[in-house]
């Protein structure tokens, strides 16, 4: 190690895990993330083990001054993981899952991945609301929201939180609950990794699988939008037992028709929030809305589906920018101007989703929690893949026209910070997405991080 790093009280000597410096032939792959587009070189990388690890990482940060990042899934389309010339703390060893089923609660280590979460839960036929993709890190989507299959019958990832373990900006450990530092849970149930290290998070776990209903039948972009509209309309009425997305993609492999193969065409991707055997009856209508170019529906194994779209997108492989809005209502004319975006997408990688809202979501009040406001019935994202660096303007130009042209289908100009491009719009985009309970916020974050320490995320700005 650099001795740059020696401190005098040692701090680098109570270590269990591994601190790695540019200096370090490791360094390059610890520092690497999902999206190939990340390119920052931290001054020091501290791949911790243990929760004193995470402690002396804060200590050594604070006492050289410098700022910190947090890695924990490293899934974040904006690479908040890794930070230019500050301490880069890496969860990625700490995976742990605990259940008790009894209690259906989960204790989940800051580092862990949803699928080390399923994985655990699913032994006892239990579940809680995660991601899509099933290596998305538990801090990084649970923190800013937390959007999952699970969302009609149980709400978001927030909602199912509990508790926390936090290392502050002091080094200090803290578990925060309902009975104990409330603010502070209020603050996790949205408000991002501005307040410290959660190296545990304990999540309300539901009874779920093994076996759920998922359908996806998937239609043509060429043949028109009735099928969406139908299926605008299908959840209207069913959802608060289904959580569901219409995805736009291009067509390709055996398992499409070859005639088809590099065509635009949109899934229309549901999962029945209890029993399976309904819920194949109740998806049957949206198998029948038209000729599909596939149809990937049928009664599988939960893991399985919560896996099922790791394959679009392996870490590492692909530049990404990523950038999403709230919708008030899915008009018809905004489903016309997703297809047309869909058509226009310069990458045959890029995907474009439709996602509801409403049931279990939307009966949170907007205080409740710091995410805020649950009034938006849909979420529009526009998901720029890609692999050339040449190619790096015209599919950000893609992603941040299609999100700037449908502003006036926004709700109050709300986004999911989850999906919020590469940053730059960080500062307005964070204050009108919290709208009311911004000032809370800063309030909290004035109390456990007062000069900023935490701050490559969606962040919020302590009082000076």
């Amino acid at each position: 190690m650099n001795d740059f790093w020696n401190t005098e009280d040692a701090l680098s000597l109570e270590f269990s895990g591994e601190m790695i410096d540019p200096e370090d032939a490791r360094f390059d792959d610890a520092r690497g993330v999902w999206n190939a587009m990340i390119d920052r070189s931290p001054a020091l990388i501290a791949q911790c083990k243990n929760v004193s690890d995470v402690q002396t990482s804060v200590k050594l940060a604070v006492a050289r001054d410098l700022p910190i990042s947090i890695r924990g899934g490293g899934h974040n389309v904006a690479g908040h993981a890794v930070c230019d010339g500050g301490v880069m703390i890496d969860l990625s060893l700490m995976r742990g899952v605990t259940v008790d089923a009894s209690a259906r609660l989960a204790k989940v280590q800051g580092g862990a991945l949803w699928r080390d979460v399923d994985a655990a839960t699913q032994v006892h036929g239990l579940a809680t609301t995660g991601g899509l993709i099933s290596d998305t890190g538990v801090a990084g989507l649970t923190l800013s929201g937390g959007i999952g299959w699970l969302r009609a019958q149980h709400g978001l990832s927030i909602d199912n939180l509990v508790g926390a373990d936090l290392v502050t900006a002091k080094g200090t450990l803290i578990h925060t609950s309902v009975d104990e530092n409330p603010e502070l849970l209020w603050a996790l149930q949205g408000g991002g990794g501005n307040f410290g290290v959660v190296v545990q998070f304990e999540f309300a776990l539901h009874p779920i699988g093994p076996e759920v209903m998922f359908a996806a039948p998937i239609y043509l972009v060429e043949d028109g939008p009735e099928p969406i509209r139908a299926w605008r309309n299908f959840l209207a009425k069913h959802g608060d037992r289904v959580g569901s997305l219409c995805e736009f993609s291009t067509a390709g492999g055996e398992d499409f028709p070859e005639e088809h193969w590099g065509k635009r065409v949109f899934t229309l991707a549901c999962v029945y929030n209890g029993d399976p055997a309904e819920g194949e009856t109740l998806f049957q209508p949206l198998r029948e809305l038209g000729e599909m170019s596939a149809d990937f529906s049928g009664r599988m194994n939960y893991c399985d589906v919560q896996q099922l779209f790791d394959t679009l997108m392996p870490a590492g492989d692909f530049r990404c920018y990523w950038k999403a809005r709230y919708l008030t209502e899915l008009t018809d004319e905004m489903i016309d101007v997703a297809m047309a975006n869909a058509m226009a997408a310069p990458s045959d990688n890029s995907l474009s989703s439709l996602w509801n809202f409403g049931g279990a979501t939307a009966e949170v009040p907007a205080d409740a929690t710091a995410f805020g406001d649950r009034s938006m019935g849909w979420m529009y994202s526009l998901d720029g893949v890609w692999t050339d660096p040449d190619d790096d303007e015209a599919n950000i130009a893609w992603s941040r026209d299609g999100w700037s042209n449908c502003e006036r289908f926004g709700h109050h100009g709300r986004a999911y910070l989850n999906f919020a491009g590469h940053g730059e719009d960080n500062a307005a985009l964070t204050r009108t997405s919290f709208g009311p309970n911004y000032k809370r916020l800063v309030a909290i974050k004035t109390k456990y991080d007062p000069q900023n320490r935490f701050r490559f995320n969606q962040n919020i700005a302590p009082e000076a």
